[in-house]
């Protein structure tokens, strides 16, 4: 009698029915899935923002200029926003801050301006933009 040799080969008949049946399931379930949506915000739907807001504008140039309500425009350096705003915070903690930046204006500028704010701990801060006629 002849000894049996052995077979190196693998059985993937099971394999298949399992990923055919796993294939089946998924196209079931597929169109049952609900998919989200997302709003995205446009310039066109822009909030208006607060009528007592501070205005910090950064123009082409880099400069900071500071327009406070019922007051003037005034050039202002860096060191001298945060306690402006700090000052125009002791008398309303709830004044919010918008940032009105140059559209030649680096984003980089804004976010300067932004994290300044930020570590000195200016609670409402926005962006100002203009909204687009339709």
């Amino acid at each position: 009698m002849r000894p049996r040799r052995l077979k190196n080969e693998i059985n993937v008949v099971p394999y298949i029915d399992v990923m055919l049946v796993l294939l089946v399931i998924f196209m079931v379930t597929a169109p049952m899935m609900t998919t989200a949506s997302i709003d995205v915000p446009s310039v066109g739907k822009a909030a208006q923002p607060p009528a007592e807001a501070l205005q910090v504008l950064i123009r082409a140039d880099g400069s900071l200029a500071l327009l406070a309500p019922g007051d003037h425009e005034r050039t202002i350096s860096r060191s001298e926003l945060s306690a402006a705003i700090l000052a125009a915070q002791a008398k309303n903690p709830e004044q919010a801050v918008v940032i009105a930046g140059h559209r030649s204006v680096k984003y980089e500028a804004v976010l300067k301006v932004m994290d300044d704010l930020q570590r000195q701990d200016v609670k409402r801060i926005g962006l100002l933009v203009q909204p687009t006629g339709k």
